[in-house]
């Protein structure tokens, strides 16, 4: 330590990475990861995503800011490193790609939390997953394409997931990339759709580049877009009456999961 400077300071100076602040309640590190992820934020029939709720939980939907309005998130996961507490890769290759969908909602506490109501996910092994709701994709195919133009970054991204049971999930989008934020720090509690006395506490750090948002309308840098959704047991979620309401780039997030 330097006198009358700390010795984080001086670290951070130094270019020196510091660890995540260590929990302060009894939580154990289930794995760590670094993901890109592409996020839609959906309004879906009301009716259909009440149905998915376990009793004690309600719907938590913004009325207000970039999320205004939406009641369901798709969320397209590059997992590119997954870790676990003895940082050693997880499963075969360390890696996986997935979508999941989450609502936003009030837990049985009135806390703010998020429920995860359904996935495909491309490794076996990860179905049903921690939460109990992810599907097997037979099919998964994913493209992430980058060129630029005249100064522009030109982004592209391809993704296609679909179970065995008809579910799928699709995304085609091209965009321009923009200067992105890095967010603050967050730490949710995600919990299952289908055994909702489990939960997951996610700690990330993460930079966002919202491409279009029918809210908060800033300059609209989505070129190409397309989006399939439904089939068997998402059918009701995806009747062809679903809105999309922000187009969200997540060019990276670093990720620590705990369970309590």
């Amino acid at each position: 330590m330097i006198k009358g400077i700390p010795s984080a300071a001086v670290a951070l100076a130094a270019g020196v990475l510091l660890p995540f602040p260590q929990p302060t309640s009894a939580q154990t590190l289930v794995e760590q990861s670094a993901e890109a992820r592409f996020q839609l934020d959906v309004r879906v029939p009301d009716a259909a995503l009440a149905a998915l709720l376990p009793a004690g939980f309600a719907l938590n939907i913004s009325t207000q800011g970039a999320a205004k309005d939406a009641n369901l998130r798709v969320v397209f996961i590059d997992r590119l490193t997954i870790n676990g507490p003895d940082g050693k890769p997880v499963g075969k290759t360390g890696s996986n790609r997935l979508v999941y969908m989450i609502a936003p909602v009030k837990d049985p506490a009135g806390a703010n939390a998020q429920l995860v109501i359904g996935g495909l996910t491309e490794d076996p092994s990860d179905a049903p997953g921690p939460f109990g709701v992810y599907l097997k994709a037979t099919t998964h195919t994913m493209q992430r394409a980058s060129s630029t133009s005249a100064g522009a970054i030109l982004d592209s991204q391809d993704w296609v997931f679909t179970a065995p049971t008809g579910e799928h999930l699709e995304l085609h989008i091209k965009y321009e990339r923009g200067v992105a934020n890095r967010a603050t720090p967050t730490e949710t509690k995600f919990y299952s759709a289908k055994n909702p006395g489990f939960y997951q506490i996610s700690k990330d750090e993460r930079v966002l580049d919202i491409l279009r948002n029918v809210t908060t309308t800033p300059p609209d840098r989505v070129k190409e877009f397309s989006f399939k959704g439904g089939g068997g047991s998402y059918a009701k979620l995806f009747d062809g009456t679903e809105r999309m309401l922000s187009w969200d780039n997540i060019l990276w997030i670093n990720r620590s999961v705990f369970l309590p």
